[in-house]
């Protein structure tokens, strides 16, 4: 009998401790992205967000994933947006932009961006922060475009702030 409720007591301090250390995440909650291949991204909604360079082979189709799921509007191909984004490029793991440096949001037509976008971004919603990996193709391509080289993987972290 003792060895019976020795047994129980052990799983119950187990419980706890795994509880305790579940619910402990911090401020620099990270998302669970490093494990399929793609850079891991902070989901500290309304700050900035930090970025691990990437490690490998970029992918060579677009690749999404929730940081942070919104909970407002949900974004269609005809929405206007309203964003806060960081653009790192693949093959050097640098900030090559980003609008919460300058302070203010870009706000946006959908059907006015790279193709990227207009097939990574529709069915996330208000409040929600979406990591885009965008192949060449759906960038910019062979041409590059400013600073972004051609042929370049691009990194997007995207908060949508509004949608009409």
């Amino acid at each position: 009998m003792k060895s019976k409720s020795r047994k129980l007591a052990i799983a119950a301090i187990i419980a706890v401790a795994i509880t305790s250390l579940s619910a402990c995440g911090g401020k620099d909650k990270v998302a669970d992205s490093a494990t399929n291949g793609l850079p891991a991204v902070t989901a500290n909604a309304g700050e900035a967000p930090t970025i691990t360079a990437p490690a490998g082979t970029a992918p060579t189709t677009l690749q999404t994933q929730d940081i942070i799921v919104g909970t407002g509007t949900e974004v269609v191909a005809s929405s206007t947006l309203t964003v806060h984004y960081t653009l790192m490029t693949w093959s050097d793991g640098k900030i090559i932009e980003s609008s919460w440096s300058g302070g203010q949001p870009a706000t946006f037509p959908l059907s006015g961006v790279i193709a990227g976008w207009q097939q990574g971004l529709p069915g996330t919603k208000v409040g929600g922060r979406r990591l885009l990996v965008i192949p060449a193709d759906l960038g910019y391509g062979p041409n590059g475009s400013g600073p972004i080289g051609p042929n370049e993987t691009l990194i997007f972290v995207v908060d949508i702030i509004g949608v009409s």
